[in-house]
């Protein structure tokens, strides 16, 4: 990871190094929250573009998937939480189950499913899973 922040001449402005879209656990809340999620990077290339350009994808991807499972396994309402680092994306899922997320055997004869965790495992560089009274946060951490 870079230790230095990457951005033009200064860094965006604390308006734009966060966002915060709330969901209330429908279908089309996934579609929602990936294009919240796009927007919110689209705005940060501006300033800091990614290293990669599978990195925009990655985040997207990672987001897309936990807005899935938080609406398949969590029913009820869903907050994404997008942060901008030094040197990454800081993504928070909170959702309303106290169910830790955990690995399931792909099965493509059933309609597949199971590849949704172990793909956030893979492409953030730190992932952690904090539950609460009212439910969790998944927190992932992406290269940018």
């Amino acid at each position: 990871m870079a230790t230095e922040p990457r951005w033009k001449d200064s860094p965006p402005s604390e308006t734009d190094a966060h966002h915060v879209s709330r969901f209330t656990g429908a279908l089309a809340d996934v579609t929602g929250a990936r294009l919240a999620a796009e927007d919110f990077l689209r705005g940060l290339a501006r300033d800091a573009p990614p290293s990669s350009p599978d990195h925009l994808d990655d985040v997207l991807l990672v987001v897309a998937e936990l807005a899935a499972n938080a609406v398949q396994y969590a029913p009820g309402p869903f907050e994404l939480r997008m942060g901008r680092t030094s040197d990454g994306v800081h993504v928070v899922m909170c959702d309303s189950s106290t169910t830790r997320p955990t690995p399931r055997r792909f099965r493509p004869h059933n309609g597949g499913g199971g590849i949704g965790w172990y793909l956030i495992e893979v492409l953030g560089e730190q992932v952690s899973v904090v539950p609460h009274e009212h439910g969790k946060d998944i927190h992932v951490f992406l290269p940018w």
